[in-house]
């Protein structure tokens, strides 16, 4: 198949020579800008977009007289979205808005972090102890935007079934359950539950996760077994989102999956 080549490859091949000009290696130049250096050889080979603060950091590092911050601003919009899941963390850093429907577990945005652990260690094949704690620190970062000056306007739903599974036991799960009602107490966030006996189910092709940027563009991702697709086309995430919306009127009230939240944590 042909390699598709995008502003991205020409982006990061810019970096990558303003780099060696200033006699950096990769590595240095990461650790400068306190990124992985994975990251950043994913940049400079053009197989990750460029946020614009980060490419201002980079103009700045490298005295480069704002040409990233030009050559990202000239980026066409389609292809400033990131076709690979982990980049969805920078979606979420400066998103407006956030409607996310799970059908295996807890939102990431919503988990404790022994969940985290417990999630991560049925993985298969098994993770690293080094491997799944570095993922429990990065998904711990991820929920800092609820600590923003004005965090995201958010919205959850979550299959009843999640709520039903001993993910790391019953005590981790009565922890999961009383942090998904505090959240869910924020001025900024709703939870909803979605009734196992639920019929017509209008999530019954899977999750998603529909984000709003500060410029008023949205974007949505759907994951699958270690594959993720971002779709950005209008006619596509205005579809996902009348399907969210139908999700929203089929499951439980906020008040009602409060009950049951409450309920759980009862009987557990």
């Amino acid at each position: 198949m042909k390699k598709r080549v995008t502003s991205w490859h020409a982006i990061g091949a810019q970096i990558a020579n303003f780099r060696k000009y200033a006699g950096l290696t990769q590595t240095e130049l990461a650790e400068r800008l306190s990124v992985s250096p994975d990251k950043m050889a994913s940049i400079e080979q053009g197989r990750r977009p460029v946020g614009m603060a980060l490419a201002l950091r980079i103009d700045e590092l490298l005295d480069t007289r704002r040409s990233l911050e030009v050559a990202v601003s000239k980026v066409p919009a389609k292809e400033k979205h990131p076709q690979i899941l982990a980049d969805l963390v920078e979606y979420e850093e400066k998103a407006l808005t956030i409607l996310s429907y799970q059908t295996q577990a807890v939102p990431g945005l919503l988990q404790t972090p022994e969940y985290m652990r417990a999630v991560f260690d049925s993985s298969y094949p098994p993770l690293a102890d080094e491997t799944a704690e570095d993922w429990v620190g990065a998904r711990i970062d991820r929920q800092r935007i609820w600590e923003r000056e004005h965090p995201p306007s958010a919205h959850f739903i979550i299959e009843e079934s999640v709520l039903h599974k001993p993910v790391g036991g019953q005590d981790v799960m009565r922890e999961q359950c009383r942090h998904i009602l505090e959240l869910g107490q924020l001025h900024c966030m709703g939870v909803q539950i979605m009734p196992t006996k639920q019929w017509p189910h209008a999530g019954i092709q899977g999750p998603m996760v529909l984000l709003e940027d500060p410029e008023h563009d949205f974007v949505a991702f759907i994951e699958g077994h270690r594959v993720s697709s971002v779709l950005d086309d209008p006619e596509d995430v205005s579809n996902l989102h009348l399907k969210y919306g139908m999700l929203r009127s089929q499951a439980l009230s906020p008040d009602r999956s409060a009950r049951l939240l409450d309920g759980l944590l009862g009987a557990s």
